[in-house]
């Protein structure tokens, strides 16, 4: 299938690694300009030269976007460069875990800085270019700890990634007129080198390997391709009728009647 992306401008947050990465690589294979942004240079550069392997143009910037100045320097640069945005993918995210009890206020600040309020400051840093050209498609890589409980140790994550589901359903209420279609991914769990679940499953395979049994109906941990590949499709113009949801990426695991 032709998802008619050829040319089209997308932004990544969080585009050196994992998700974002995957994302990223996807939106390139179907021909998309890629803007990309994360903290850590040298995984920023490793992206930016995987991505050139796509042929297509491919901006990098080394930033922090829970800081305002570094939103308004990475969204001033591409819109120099490119001119346009056409895809947003708000993928950044983090955690702190802990007993509800024993978080501090400031475990919480940093937490929803990162997972919240950075994707609040670059959607709006984008989206006057989004409407100047009527049209577009934002979407914010959530959880399906969003959607329901993650149990003990996650009310900060839990909390953050329900906002990022909410706040994408009001805006795409606000900005339907404005042709712009704002939906939220919900992956499960999912396995890359050196990400989280990679670690476990390194440190405690018997354990895993029961967690999968348990938990994942599928009988395997998700791919960031196989999440990509869900972006990539909400990003197209094949997802014309699409906009207000939350998509499930999880091979079963959800157990949420939402």
């Amino acid at each position: 299938m032709d998802l008619g992306l050829k040319d089209k401008v997308a932004v990544v947050t969080g585009g050196s690694r994992g998700i974002g990465r995957g994302i990223a690589l996807g939106l390139a294979s179907e021909g998309c300009r890629l803007a990309i942004c994360a903290r850590n240079e040298n995984g920023l550069a490793d992206s930016v030269e995987e991505i050139k392997k796509s042929s297509v143009e491919v901006f990098g910037f080394a930033g922090d976007i829970t800081k305002e100045k570094d939103v308004d320097r990475f969204s001033e640069a591409v819109l120099n460069k490119f001119g346009q945005v056409d895809i947003l993918i708000n993928n950044v995210g983090g955690n702190k875990r802990n007993l509800f009890e024993n978080t501090s206020v400031q475990d919480w600040q940093d937490i929803m800085d990162l997972n919240l309020l950075s994707h609040v400051k670059v959607t709006q840093s984008f989206l006057p270019a989004m409407k100047k050209k009527q049209g577009g498609a934002v979407i914010f890589i959530s959880s399906i700890f969003g959607r329901e409980s993650g149990g003990p140790t996650l009310s900060i994550y839990n909390s953050s990634k329900a906002a990022l589901i909410s706040l994408a359903k009001v805006l795409a209420a606000e900005l339907a007129s404005e042709g712009i279609r704002v939906n939220s991914v919900a992956p499960g769990s999912i396995r890359f080198p050196g990400g989280s679940w990679d670690k476990r499953c390194i440190a405690d395979p018997e354990g895993m390997a029961e967690f999968v049994k348990k938990e994942l109906p599928i009988g395997r941990f998700g791919t960031v391709e196989e999440v990509a590949n869900v972006v990539c499709f909400l990003a197209s113009e094949r997802a014309s009728l699409v906009t207000g949801a939350c998509i499930n990426v999880d091979g079963g695991q959800s157990r949420s009647l939402i």
